[in-house]
């Protein structure tokens, strides 16, 4: 197979992943751009939209001056 043909597109999250997609690579759509996504024997029967996050993922801001407890600097 060519590697074109063997990337499938899925554009609804919510149904299994079945058997005859592990091996394959799939295209999982995140609400914004698809998600490549390797299929594995451990993904089967998981809800697809679990491997293609919709959300980035929060940085909390970097407090100065933190040492061991205390309240930073005073």
């Amino acid at each position: 197979r060519s590697n074109r043909e063997s990337c499938r597109k899925i554009w609804s999250r919510r149904p299994p992943i079945p058997p005859e997609l592990v091996d394959r690579t799939v295209q999982i759509y995140n609400g914004k751009t698809p998600v490549r996504c390797k299929i594995t024997e451990g993904k089967v029967g998981h809800k697809s939209g679990e491997f293609a996050l919709a959300r980035k993922r929060r940085k909390l801001p970097r407090t100065e001056g933190r040492g061991k407890g205390g309240k930073g600097r005073r």
